[in-house]
Order: structure tokens, then sequence, then C-alpha cells
């Protein structure tokens, strides 16, 4: 193994750094919660978390919550993903793969736009502000 420099060391401090900074509640717009229980964990919700903070660095967006929680219940969808965005109604997404959290992202957070094809649970109609 090649012995790191201490620019390597601070490239890598750096790049951990803007990755908690996306965990910090403080000055955000949204929130997207992965859920990350065993069975999330076994049906890919670290890729899809890692996705997720990748498109949203790529993007160069720091208003985004990432954060992670146990299991949503939703067992028979895993990987689940919620999604709460100022002034649209909040919705769980089932079976995110990578590419559907890059559309989350881009779509959803970006776009404001829901992903229909991947709609797990969303509010029922009468609360949903039509525009």
């Amino acid at each position: 193994m090649a012995k790191l420099t201490l620019d390597d060391l601070r490239k890598m401090r750096g790049e951990r750094q803007k990755a908690m900074e996306m965990r910090d509640n403080s000055n955000k717009d949204a929130q997207v919660i992965v859920g990350m229980g065993t069975c999330g964990i076994a049906a890919g919700a670290k890729e899809v978390f890692t996705t997720l903070i990748d498109t949203l660095t790529e993007k160069g967006l720091t208003n985004v919550l990432v954060r992670q929680t146990g299991c949503m219940g939703l067992c028979h969808a895993e990987p689940t993903v919620e999604v709460v965005v100022a002034d649209m109604p909040t919705v769980i997404y089932g079976h995110v793969d990578a590419a559907t959290a890059k559309e989350i992202v881009e779509k959803h957070v970006i776009g404001k736009a829901i992903v229909e094809a991947k709609i797990l649970e969303k509010p029922s109609v009468d609360i949903v502000k039509e525009k």
C-alpha cells in the first residue's frame, strides 16, 4: 500500500466533511430519509444512500438533509426512501435502486415533481394541494 501524503489526507478529510454536512439538519429545506433496517440493507439501501449523497454533491445541493432510519415497516418494498420537500406532500418510494435514487434527486428534490412509477405511499388526494 502506498503511503498517503498530507495532500491526500486533506482531500480525504474534505470529502468526509462534505458527506457529514449533508447529515447536519441546520439550514435544510428538504429531507431524504433512507430505511436502513436489516431488511433495507439486505435489499441494497447502502448503495441507495451512497447514490443519494453522491448525486446531491454532484448537483451542488447543500440544502437537503440526508439521513437514515430503521425499518419503516415496509419490508416487502425495500429499499424505501421517504422524501420531505417544502410545499409538497411527503412521499415514500419503494423498490428504490441507484437509478431511481438519482431520479428522486433530479425530479422530486430539484424539479418538485413526484416520481410516479416508484410511489409506495403518499397522502390522500384530499390533502394534496392542486397547483
